[in-house]
């Protein structure tokens, strides 16, 4: 009797102890998220605990991923920080894209591009509307800074107004606006070929302030990562960046530097090793 108490114990505890934990995401759809998720398997992939990843069914917009980790429906969602959502849920630190997202190039009409090529100044460049997302974070930058705005909540109608011509420039992190050309290939659309806007907005993971294991296991399978050099091969050799990183042409654009008044005090900017550069 005694043995089989034991034999019992030990089968058990094997079994949870070897039980997967499942990490719900947000529907994937984009070439950008399918990045963010294979950083975050990389991440988890240092973690001794047996991680396997669900998928909601459906695109939830910011406000309903930021609802659904609250209420623990979704363990995990991504998105430029503020100091709102670093103080609503854990953030992991480490910038996903080294920073590439407050490196904004514009998408534009097709056969707009004759406009932008007029414009030298900082201020010429605020008179132009340009279409966010309500909800962003880096919508208050623009704002704080000037900027004329037209917001709108869904992520995909941004593209439609700027098609109907709502507003003539969307902003996009560098690493973003091919592919959405080619996946609103029904609309003319394009991207503008000289200006960059640049800010420090980082992309992050956050995770609900309950699940602590999980914020540790993300922040120490992205620190390892960062410590072995995965990270940076990861980010450099995926055909998103460095198709992107080709394409930018980052060099030869015109810069317009922005200040982020709304950085969070423990933003990692004296990490040099954290930005791309």
């Amino acid at each position: 009797m005694r043995w089989c108490l034991l034999f019992y114990a030990v089968f058990f505890s094997v079994v949870v102890k070897s039980a997967p934990i499942t990490v719900v995401h947000n529907k994937v759809s984009t070439k950008n998220e399918e990045y963010v998720l294979g950083l975050l398997a990389l991440a988890l992939s240092y973690s001794a605990k047996d991680y396997e990843f669900a998928e909601v069914k459906e695109v939830y917009n910011q406000a309903r991923q930021q609802e659904e980790v609250f209420t623990g429906s979704l363990s995990v969602f991504w998105a430029g920080t503020s100091k709102s959502l670093e103080e609503k849920f854990q953030p992991v630190r480490i910038p996903l894209f080294k920073g590439l997202l407050g490196h904004r190039v514009l998408l534009i009409r097709k056969g707009d591009q004759s406009r932008f090529d007029q414009v030298s100044s900082l201020e010429a460049l605020k008179q132009i509307r340009f279409g966010q997302g309500s909800t962003w974070a880096d919508t208050e930058i623009l704002r704080a800074a000037g900027f004329n705005l037209i917001t709108a909540p869904k992520y995909q109608s941004l593209f439609y107004m700027l098609d109907g011509k709502r507003f003539d420039a969307f902003p996009r992190g560098v690493h973003e606006p091919w592919q959405e050309v080619v996946k609103f290939k029904a609309l003319d659309l394009a991207v503008e070929e000289r200006l960059m806007l640049v800010y420090r907005m980082p992309l992050y993971f956050f995770v609900s302030k309950s699940n602590s294991a999980l914020y540790q296991d993300i922040n120490e399978g992205l620190e390892k990562a960062i410590a072995d050099g995965s990270f940076d091969t990861y980010f450099l050799q995926h055909p998103l960046t460095k198709e992107v990183l080709r394409m930018a042409n980052m060099d030869n654009r015109r810069i317009f530097y922005l200040q982020n008044p709304f950085a969070h005090p423990e933003t990692p900017f004296d990490r040099k090793e954290l930005w791309y550069r």
